[in-house]
């Protein structure tokens, strides 16, 4: 019995062992995503499949070269990306290493709603039409076939540019998802419905359609009249104020967020702190 419990708590103990250290190389690959560092992960991967490769094959000198490498290869990592160590050393004191990203992912929606809001505002006064579909569960990929890719971070100016007229993108709809822009000028479905005011436009029709047709919430831009509407489940909201675009943006598209005080707070002032 003695021997099946001490079995049993070794057994326990190795695999908190190996959880630890995955769950740290976890953190370590999602800190480094998006760096130059990554890249050093690819390269010490490819450095240690050739000094397999040499070691099986006998390649002497190869491997005596791969064994510099890595004798002075940690101090060639300090010195190279004491910027990455250094982020990494400073999550680490602050706790946030082994803590869950939604500081992060609220900050990040902050940002995309931020520059959403700035955008529209500078197209309402100035009465630039604008029609920008954010993408939700339904898939869009048939619609930004028809479009041109961008594939770029979402900024205020970047997607004010876009509707400014006379340029090749301006005419049809911006399709975005989380805070990238995927497509411009692309072609939406037009709504049938009787229902929809004959004093609407293509626009309005537009973001009609693909709200029937998918979950994706659409901002229009009216270009004769500069007012702001917000279209989604086949209902249209009209003439909307910042305030309760804002508030129906948040509702939709980070419900978990908009719970939050904090960020009730700053989005009824709709602007950063």
């Amino acid at each position: 019995m003695l021997g099946e419990g001490f079995s049993l708590f070794n057994l326990l103990r190795f695999t908190v062992d190996i959880a630890l250290v995955w769950y740290v190389f976890y953190k370590l690959i999602m800190l480094l995503r998006g760096t130059k560092a990554i890249q050093l992960l690819k390269g010490i991967f490819v450095v240690f499949i050739i000094y397999l490769i040499s070691y099986f094959l006998n390649l002497q000198t190869v491997q005596v070269m791969i064994e510099q490498i890595i004798v002075w290869g940690p101090l060639a990592v300090i010195i190279l990306f004491q910027p990455e160590l250094r982020r990494a050393l400073e999550q680490i004191g602050r706790g946030s290493f082994f803590s869950r990203n939604r500081r992060s992912e609220e900050e990040i929606f902050r940002e995309s709603l931020d520059a959403i809001i700035k955008s529209v505002n500078y197209m309402a006064k100035r009465r630039i039409g604008a029609l920008i579909t954010i993408e939700k569960e339904t898939n869009m990929g048939d619609f930004i076939q028809t479009g041109i890719p961008i594939n770029g971070q979402l900024t205020h100016q970047l997607l004010t540019n876009i509707f400014v007229p006379n340029t090749p993108l301006h005419d049809g709809a911006v399709i975005m998802k989380g805070n990238q822009i995927i497509a411009a000028a692309c072609y939406l479905p037009l709504s049938e419905s009787p229902f929809i005011s004959k004093e609407l436009g293509t626009r309005h029709r537009a973001a009609m359609g693909i709200s029937e047709v998918s979950d994706a919430i659409t901002i229009i831009v009216s270009e004769e009249t500069g007012h702001v509407s917000l279209a989604k489940n086949g209902e249209l909201y009209r003439s909307v104020d910042e305030k309760r675009l804002i508030d129906l943006l948040s509702k939709e598209l980070a419900p978990e967020l908009a719970k939050i005080s904090t960020f009730k707070q700053w989005s009824w002032r709709g602007k950063k702190k």
